[in-house]
């Protein structure tokens, strides 16, 4: 099995990684704009360059928005929770993780990626069934932020919670019924966020396994926000938390 990766963005970021790269198919005629870097850094790291008429290229497509550029890869490298927790144990920071309850939409993962990678989290944790997982529109959706994200991928999620808790974390859920807003909580530390599905959000045996609920306030009619502006409200407020502790 093998994996796209589309869009201009998210096929140089993948260049400049170190990952391994099977071939870069490029619709023919487009020379202009940043397709010349691609081609330059392609050519540099000796990766084979395939053209392909707009038809193939439209019909070879995941997300319908690939700019010109498909690099097709081996599947994504999953990594273990222990491989997230010596990442921040090699910087030397509190391990800062987090966990996802079920997101089923693509974009959605995509961009708790990019917002996730951003502020400094070692890794995100998502579920194996029932929930999406990394593909050509989560990489397109993160804007190439999954080359240099962590990602494990558990059977349980209160099992991989509660092996989070035994090397020291503390697990913050979010639900819309806590008493706290997240500002008033404490978020410095070794953390685990707990981000729920779009619709029913945190299952019932998550939030029991949560140490602390928090919750983001609602001042207009619509009573419930994206699952990754959520994931994005609640992180910063812990990073800003670390910076100004």
């Amino acid at each position: 099995m093998e994996d796209q990766v589309e869009g201009r963005n998210s096929v140089m970021e993948l260049l400049e990684s170190s990952k391994d790269i099977n071939k870069i198919f490029i619709t023919k005629g487009e020379r202009h704009g940043s397709i010349n870097k691609i081609i330059a850094m392609a050519k540099e790291k000796k990766v084979i360059i395939i053209e392909k008429d707009k038809k193939q290229m439209d019909e070879m497509s995941q997300t319908n928005n690939y700019q010109g550029v498909i690099a097709i890869v081996p599947p994504y490298n999953y990594c273990e929770i222990d491989d997230i927790l010596e990442i921040a144990k090699q910087k030397k920071e509190d391990a800062f993780i987090v966990i996802l309850d079920g997101i089923e939409d693509p974009h959605n993962l995509g961009s708790i990626i990019r917002t996730a990678e951003t502020a400094g989290v070692h890794g995100i944790i998502i579920p194996k069934r029932r929930a999406a997982q990394v593909n050509a529109t989560v990489n397109k959706a993160s804007a190439g932020a999954v080359e240099h994200m962590n990602i494990a991928r558990v059977t349980n999620i209160n099992d991989a919670i509660q092996e989070l808790k035994d090397n020291g974390l503390w697990i913050c859920g979010t639900d819309i019924n806590a008493e706290k807003y997240y500002y008033n909580q404490d978020l410095k530390g070794p953390l685990g966020i707990v981000i729920g599905n779009e619709g029913k959000g945190i299952g019932e045996k998550t939030k029991k396994n949560c140490d602390f609920l928090v919750k983001i306030p609602m001042k207009g009619k619509i009573k419930s926000l994206n699952a990754s502006v959520s994931t994005g409200i609640i992180v910063y407020e812990a990073v800003k938390q670390r910076i100004i502790k």
